[in-house]
């Protein structure tokens, strides 16, 4: 891949982070991502799905800020993404995966609501939408998902193809 290749996929990782659009990742960007989260699958903030998904987006931003924030000014500029977040994790995804599975696993739980933990790619093309993606990219990225083709989607799943997205190869 050349190196503006590169750039632009670096580009629209930085954004699907940077949730309100303002040159840098904070804090409150993962807090707008579980709000957004509990709107659309009418969860509020107090209930236990609620609670779970912002426990797990503090938790998500503590880790990208403890890999990425090298000024310490809790809030990630798009170099320091690219320098902490995406060329630190390239070479280890399943870091990254750790990183993000409180809030995966809570996203599951208030998209699915099946009782074994798992959600269907319609749900999570749903979470997708909610967390900004496009429609048609949304769709296509929830049934890419669902690795074994059974019709739901695993929390396993959702990890491997998030770590696999965002740590992205030169």
């Amino acid at each position: 891949m050349d190196s503006a290749e590169y750039e632009r996929r670096i580009a629209a990782r930085f954004a699907t982070f940077d949730q309100d659009g303002n040159g840098y990742i904070s804090r409150e960007d993962f807090s707008t991502a579980a709000a957004a989260l509990c709107s659309a699958f009418g969860a509020t903030a107090r209930s236990e799905q609620g609670q779970a998904l912002y426990i797990g987006a503090e938790a998500f931003w503590q880790g990208m800020a403890g890999i990425a924030d090298r000024d310490g000014d809790q809030r990630i500029t798009r170099d320091e993404f690219v320098g902490g977040a995406v060329k630190r994790l390239r070479d280890n995804p399943a870091r990254f995966a750790e990183i993000a599975r409180p809030f995966l696993h809570a996203v599951i739980g208030v998209a699915g609501g099946a009782a074994d933990g798992t959600a269907t790619p319609e749900e999570a093309g749903r979470a997708l939408r909610a967390l900004g993606v496009p429609d048609d990219i949304a769709s296509g990225a929830a049934a890419a998902l669902d690795a074994d083709g059974d019709g739901r989607v695993t929390e396993d799943e959702i990890v491997t193809a998030f770590a696999q997205y965002f740590t992205v190869p030169e």
